[in-house]
């Protein structure tokens, strides 16, 4: 497999950006009332997950590179929440979403590791 050369070369992110895309999807169908609440918490917490996978792609330091992607990861658990949140209240069924999320997770994991390894 050839290194990534840009960002968008990164199935994590590819998989993230598919994430981010799904919340704003999910959260069109949220009533009007939560347009400044949770539907603007979800968003925020779902698209700082690949932008900050993007930021950690152009860091030299592995220990930039690994607060980046730790910050994604924190991100992405704050997704989950809301996600769980969401589905609580009825706004959404969020399995599909849940499983989307724990697949970034694992993927993100992975290459976490892999910098701090390398």
């Amino acid at each position: 497999m050839k290194p990534a050369r840009r960002f968008q070369d990164l199935i994590v992110w590819r998989k993230a950006h598919q994430f981010v895309l799904a919340v704003y999807r999910v959260t069109q169908q949220f009533p009007k009332s939560e347009l400044y609440g949770l539907v603007s918490q979800m968003r925020r917490a779902a698209v700082s997950v690949p932008a900050n996978i993007a930021e950690a792609f152009k860091k030299v330091g592995k220990a930039d590179k690994a607060r980046y992607l730790n910050i994604a990861q924190g991100s992405l658990e704050e997704s989950r929440y809301f996600l769980i949140l969401a589905q609580d209240l009825g706004l959404c069924q969020s399995e599909s979403l849940l499983d989307s999320a724990e697949e970034v997770s694992k993927m993100l994991e992975t290459y976490y590791r892999r910098i701090l390894n390398s």
